[in-house]
């Protein structure tokens, strides 16, 4: 009963936080489902209410959506996800965790240091950082890292970038959960956490939606930022215990 109750209040705050600034989900929940659950029941329940989250969200904000910035990350991120699965299958725990915590580390320090600028930058780097989710979107189930990077460097405006990774993170949060699906990852006890937690998290990305308009962007995005690195490095410890 405990465990359904803190996996209620991880989705309603990660719904909240992907609510606000369009991604960020799965780089909150992850950690926080890890201190209790195993990664391969946290992996595809996360990419579950991933799929309720950013179907919300794109409901929202389809008037900005342009599918020329989107389609290249979407075709960069098939292999991936492939890569993604067959490392989540035979992967090690702790080395999952280690992963998992400086993947966080390095994308939050390097968000709150370098503060990257838009500048020139070819399109063929969308085919990357698409193979790059769509891997670690499928093994980890918090892939965006490499995505929201290069759309900070692109100068897209802030609509552009939130329906963007709406709809490149809804469509490769149907391939993940069918990759989990046939794989065997998507377990009936997954799938009644994922009945438990689902309405909490459309309460969180409802909130979020109506709140990013009335707070300062820039931070809230520190402080989750911030957050972030001290969630890595709780996994690291837990990981070298």
């Amino acid at each position: 009963m405990i465990s359904f109750v803190l996996i209620a209040l991880i989705f309603l705050l990660a719904g909240f936080t992907q609510g606000v600034t369009g991604f960020g989900s799965a780089l909150v929940a992850m950690p926080l489902l890890l201190l209790f659950l195993d990664a391969r029941t946290a992996a595809p329940l996360c990419v579950l209410n991933g799929l309720v989250i950013t179907g919300y969200l794109c409901l929202r904000l389809t008037t900005h959506m342009d599918w020329r910035k989107i389609m290249p990350l979407c075709l960069g991120c098939l292999p991936g996800i492939y890569v993604g699965v067959i490392f989540l299958k035979q992967a090690d725990d702790h080395l999952f965790r280690l992963l998992l915590g400086g993947m966080l580390i390095f994308y939050a320090a390097y968000s709150l240091l370098a503060r990257p600028h838009p500048r020139p930058i070819h399109p063929a780097w969308a085919y990357a950082a698409g193979f790059g989710t769509g891997a670690i979107g499928s093994a980890f189930s918090a892939g965006g890292p490499p995505t929201i990077i290069y759309a900070s460097l692109t100068g897209w405006s802030k609509e552009e970038i939130k329906a963007t990774f709406s709809a490149f993170f809804f469509a490769t949060g149907i391939c993940i959960a069918t990759a989990h699906a046939f794989t065997g990852l998507t377990t009936p006890f997954v799938l009644r956490h994922f009945a438990v937690s689902v309405t909490f998290v459309l309460v969180g990305v409802w909130q979020g939606a109506v709140c990013s308009a009335r707070i300062s962007r820039s931070l809230y995005l520190r402080i989750v930022l911030m957050l972030l690195i001290g969630m890595g490095l709780l996994m690291l410890g837990s990981a070298l215990l």
